[in-house]
């Protein structure tokens, strides 16, 4: 988590904020019309106050008073008005203005390709798109306007006092210096306590959420005391980061409740003195010290505003960094809407996740169309990277890839990956029901195709002895199924997409073996008139393959039927006499 070391004005930013909200302009001008509204309306009061008792309290005019004290409630509830709106139309402003960005910043995490993830922390990502997109509403609500809203009440008041009696407004605001200094200090250390703050709470949420998913270790290995004392201790920096910005509020604070009270005594002090020689009114005194308790007020929260402003500089800055990340695959593609029948051509291709570390090198490899081909090979061989590559999750070094014949940057990137069905090892399930998850929001599937598929894998009769059947839901990463139960309904996934061609990277390694021999034959059903690639380590289930190809360190060592590879006593033979030696 990076440092807060933003401006607290950065009109730069500040503009690109004010994009987001042209579609609400009208609703923040109106928001401007009501703090300058506020900051005109709020020296009247003590204005009435000192008028009622100089001209009717002293006076003795108890018609006259009524008519003031109505006439006060009457601003009073008008100002009551204002400031409801006021809030209201803010905070309604600052998250509607977030609705929309995080929508910006949650579709432009779509786009980004797989490369990028790899390298950016899940934690940061989720800080960006929550912590910090509150932190940029808080901009609206707290920050700009209101402060804008507080130096004009501070302007107003003082030039009200200074038409009132110019010498006594300067007794009144002898402590303003002092005043400005303390709060020039408070706004410094806060703005570094905040700082701290905001680091260990990154850090928590990081803590938290990488040791809640990753509970089942823990507790498989006995960690529990060992992470809750790394748990305490993260915890403790940040109760001591807390308890340092609010040491600093408990001293600012009453300084400036004591330069307010010491304001207020000068002007008693002075004011008594014009007061008895008859120079000044007892109602001036009384609407001063108003003005000062209305004075002090503003300055007093200016500081916490301006490190709310800031944060919110920082957390803009931090997310147009996000939004400003360039790591889409390019999508050049004008392709879609023709028939893919499913060849697949490798032709020299190299390729490396980081630089000059070569995963791949020099793979060229046919597959007909509607034909099946094998991947065996070590950890580490490169087997998974051909899959990345024919999704374009990522992009070659050198060499071309083909689809029927056409590379496949020339088809539109959705179109091409609409076309590849891929069921993975570790299956991923989202916190929803077994159709959704099968369907994943495409509403032209529908549930008597689901139930199609399911009876075809023939996982229909376990997800209809599941409570609510297809609308069960499965909880968070499936972990209300078994394994072998996820890994079913990632095959049905892949079925009811009709792709043409079919991607099984160690589909069944996480099944048991009553669920695999359950599935086999809805496999060899599904690869039928579609291009398959499969990756196993179980060399039972590919003995079946038009081709098994095996690869090691990135290479091709060896290519043929099962029958042929084992002729060769090579590489492909050891291995299968590795697994059948017993």
């Amino acid at each position: 988590m990076s440092s807060v070391s933003g401006k607290a004005i950065d009109t730069k930013i500040l503009r690109r904020i004010y994009q987001y909200l042209q579609p609400y302009k009208k609703v923040f001008w109106m928001s401007v019309g009501l703090t300058v509204l506020l900051a005109i309306v709020a020296p009247i009061r003590p204005y009435l106050i000192q008028y009622t008792i100089d001209n009717f309290i002293l006076a003795d005019n108890a018609n006259g008073l009524f008519t003031m004290v109505m006439i006060m409630f009457g601003l009073l509830a008008f100002q009551t008005i204002i400031q409801y709106y006021h809030t209201v139309l803010t905070n309604w402003l600052g998250q509607s203005a977030i609705l929309d960005l995080r929508k910006l910043v949650f579709s432009h995490l779509l786009s980004l390709r797989l490369k990028y993830f790899d390298n950016t922390p899940i934690g940061t990502l989720v800080t960006r798109a929550v912590s910090d997109l509150e932190t940029i509403a808080d901009v609206f609500s707290e920050g700009l306007i209101v402060i804008i809203g507080d130096i004009l009440q501070i302007v107003v008041i003082v030039g009200v006092m200074m038409y009132i009696d110019w010498r006594l407004t300067l007794i009144s605001l002898a402590t303003i210096p002092f005043l400005l200094i303390a709060t020039y200090i408070f706004k410094e250390r806060t703005k570094k306590a905040f700082q701290d703050v905001r680091i260990e709470v990154a850090k928590l949420n990081t803590f938290l959420q990488e040791h809640i998913s990753g509970m089942r270790i823990i507790q498989l290995f006995v960690r529990e005391k060992a992470e809750m004392e790394k748990f305490k201790n993260i915890n403790r920096r940040h109760r001591i980061a807390h308890i340092k910005s609010v040491w600093y509020y408990s001293i600012f604070f009453p300084v400036v409740e004591l330069m307010s009270a010491t304001s207020i005594g000068l002007l008693v002090w002075y004011g008594s003195k014009e007061v008895l020689d008859g120079s000044l009114s007892l109602g001036v005194i009384v609407s001063f010290i108003m003005y000062i308790n209305m004075l002090f007020r503003p300055i007093r929260e200016l500081a916490d505003k301006f490190n709310t402003l800031q944060m919110g500089m920082v957390s803009s800055e931090r997310i147009f960094s996000v939004l400003d990340t360039q790591e889409q695959t390019p999508n050049h593609g004008t392709i879609t809407d023709v028939p893919v029948q499913g060849k697949i051509t490798f032709d020299k291709v190299r390729f490396a996740y980081t630089e000059d570390h070569y995963v791949l090198k020099n793979i060229s490899f046919e597959l007909q169309a509607g034909k099946t081909l094998a991947i065996v090979g070590a950890t580490g061989a490169g087997k998974s990277s051909i899959i990345n590559l024919l999704n374009r999750f990522y992009e070659i070094n050198e060499g071309e890839i083909r689809v029927d014949d056409v590379d496949i940057k020339k088809y539109e990137l959705s179109f091409l990956r609409s076309k590849i069905a891929t069921v993975l090892q570790d299956v991923f399930l989202f916190s929803d029901t077994i159709a959704e998850n099968i369907r994943l929001k495409n509403t032209d599937i529908s549930i008597d195709k689901i139930i199609e598929a399911a009876k075809e894998v023939g996982a229909h009769d376990f997800i209809m002895n599941l409570p609510g059947g297809y609308d069960y839901n499965v909880m968070e990463r499936g972990a209300t199924l078994s394994v072998g139960q996820a890994q079913l309904i990632s095959f049905i996934r892949a079925l009811v997409f009709n792709p043409s061609i079919l991607v099984l990277d160690e589909a069944t390694s996480s099944v048991d073996t009553e669920s695999e021999l359950l599935i086999q034959s809805a496999i060899q059903k599904l690869m039928q008139g579609r291009t398959s690639i499969v990756i196993a380590h179980r060399l039972s289930t590919i003995q079946n393959a038009d081709q098994i190809m095996v690869l090691d360190h990135g290479e091709i060592v060896e290519m043929g039927t099962h029958q042929e590879l084992l002729h060769l006593n090579g590489a492909y033979k050891r291995l299968y006499e590795l697994q059948y030696q017993n």
